[in-house]
């Protein structure tokens, strides 16, 4: 709010005279806005990383080869049971879903595990947009070719395809948008995906979670490998409201789950966003590992 010099009522009211009879004052005149935010002038750092850096398209490399020789390993053994949790199973005490006589199929998210938003993610480093809902909904109908494939994914795919092994992608994008999503899969070159065969998405009923997802999928094929950016694209266990971080950590890393790590279930690096992306300092650092630099200075 903007006043008048002085803290007498006598100068106050000369001063607006003076200024009302040269008719430079409107009385309810609006406060001028503020000047626009400068727009950043690079991307926050976990973005420069992911999106731009060397050493994660060579991290996404070396998962996708393993992850293809692990498949094609797999499939060629005709494993006894898949790498999804059976009904009612968890992270701490996990059980499979039988193979059978069930045709291979490798199960994996899309976005920041095969597929690079990165129309999306620029949008959002350029004006500071957070995620929300309808933002995301209009991004996937009209941002189909703003995307771009994770290093290593297109070549790991074609040859589990070339193997007679089923690609199946199942991911968060809305089932309103499965022809966008369609697209961009084939724009990207990882395609092809057909709804409810080849391509799981959310809907009002499963929201966010996957289980039911890897169920329907675990019941037609012989899943010998996943792979996704979040822990919830093994299972939803680890994405507990209940849990807390030092416990999702020894969840994810501890008892059977451990050895499923690049012999099973196959992870990509994402900072960007996600549920991993939380903690305290008392969280994050052990109270016996900290260090301090008594001397100071630079």
């Amino acid at each position: 709010m903007f006043g008048f010099p002085g803290t007498g009522r006598g100068p106050v009211l000369a001063l607006a005279g003076a200024l009302l009879l040269a008719g430079c004052v409107t009385t309810g005149a609006a406060p001028q806005p503020a000047p626009p935010a400068a727009a950043p002038t690079t991307p926050p750092p976990a973005m420069q990383w992911l999106y731009g850096s060397g050493e994660a398209g060579a991290l996404s490399i070396q998962v996708f080869h393993a992850f293809r020789d692990h498949a094609l390993a797999a499939a060629r053994s005709r494993p006894r049971d898949s790498v999804v949790l059976a009904q009612g199973a968890t992270p701490a005490a996990p059980r499979w879903v039988p193979c059978g006589d069930k045709p291979p199929a490798v199960v994996l998210d899309a976005d920041e595990t095969v597929l690079l938003n990165l129309g999306y993610e620029y949008d959002e480093a350029l004006t500071g947009r957070t995620h929300n809902r309808a933002r995301r909904d209009r991004y996937e109908r009209t941002g189909v070719e703003s995307v771009a494939p994770v290093p290593g994914a297109v070549t790991a795919l074609r040859a589990l395809r070339e193997a007679g092994i089923t690609v199946v992608f199942n991911t968060n994008r809305m089932a309103a948008n499965a022809a966008e999503t369609a697209r961009s899969l084939d724009f990207a070159g990882l395609g092809p995906a057909r709804l409810g065969e080849t391509l799981f998405l959310a809907d009002d009923r499963s929201g966010s979670g996957k289980d039911g997802r890897r169920a329907l999928i675990a019941d037609r094929f012989c899943v010998v490998a996943m792979a996704g950016d979040q822990l919830g694209d093994f299972s939803d266990a680890f994405n507990a409201r209940d849990l807390t971080v030092s416990e999702r950590r020894r969840l994810a890393t501890s008892g059977d789950i451990a050895g499923l790590w690049g012999n099973g279930w196959f992870l990509l690096p994402n900072p960007v966003y996600g549920p991993g992306l939380r903690g305290t300092f008392d969280e994050v650092f052990p109270q016996d590992r900290r260090w301090t630099d008594v001397e100071g200075g630079e």
